[in-house]
């Protein structure tokens, strides 16, 4: 990735975590063909550089033949994004850490990302936070929750824009995919904890907005707990 990263020759900060961002997504499997990008303005918001970066950036990755671009329809990833991931997935061992371990690791690191967020945060993190917060309210089955859930707090990961937290809570959601974890979440979730959970997840967001850290660092380090609870002593 980082040989594709020097051709791109990218130079300001910001344009290069746009850069490095979308690679990786491409590399996970997240942006995958057909997978519609943000509109420029947001990408510029999220990665505080110019719109004209961003165009140099896409126009970049186009020439490469990860992306395309359609006048009035967006730009969307291409088959040859899929090429990416097959160095990940050799490079990608199966993870041996518990569900316990994840949860003793999430409540030492989450909690440090409010404080992050509250300087860092653009009002395109906030939206895609409103976003997972409507999108897991709705949705119908286990998975999907869990799926919009994963997605809520790795935003709180992508609104510190600092990269560690990112691979960070890229390695907890490796985790969260092992066949164990979500067992223990199918017998643990109720649907009263369910609704707990999400009213959790408005707090934290809403102290988030008012860039109040130690209240967001609070409500986090509450809901974490509470999922560590129910998923072990239910």
């Amino acid at each position: 990735m980082d040989d594709l990263l020097a051709k791109l020759g990218t130079r300001a900060a910001g344009a290069k975590a746009l850069a490095r961002h979308l690679l990786e997504e491409m590399a996970a499997g997240r942006l995958r063909e057909g997978v519609k990008l943000p509109p420029e303005r947001e990408l510029s918001q999220r990665f505080d550089t110019s719109r004209g970066a961003v165009r140099r950036v896409l126009g970049e990755l186009r020439q490469q033949g990860l992306i395309t671009q359609a006048v009035g329809s967006g730009t969307f990833a291409s088959a040859a994004a899929h090429s990416l991931q097959a160095p990940s997935a050799v490079q990608s061992p199966a993870l041996d850490t518990s569900p316990a371990e994840l949860m003793e690791a999430r409540l030492l690191i989450e909690p440090l990302m409010p404080a992050l967020i509250a300087l860092n945060a653009s009002a395109a993190d906030f939206a895609l936070m409103q976003e997972c917060l409507e999108k897991s309210e709705a949705a119908q089955t286990i998975e999907e929750f869990e799926h919009w859930d994963e997605t809520l707090h790795r935003s709180f990961a992508q609104a510190t824009h600092n990269s560690f937290f990112l691979h960070i809570l890229d390695l907890t959601n490796r985790v969260r995919e092992q066949g164990e974890w979500g067992r223990l979440k199918r017998n643990s979730l109720t649907a009263e904890r369910r609704r707990q959970y999400e009213m959790q997840h408005r707090g934290i967001v809403e102290a988030l907005k008012d860039r109040d850290a130690a209240q967001a660092r609070a409500l986090l380090l509450g809901h974490l707990e509470q999922i560590q609870r129910n998923l072990f002593q239910a």
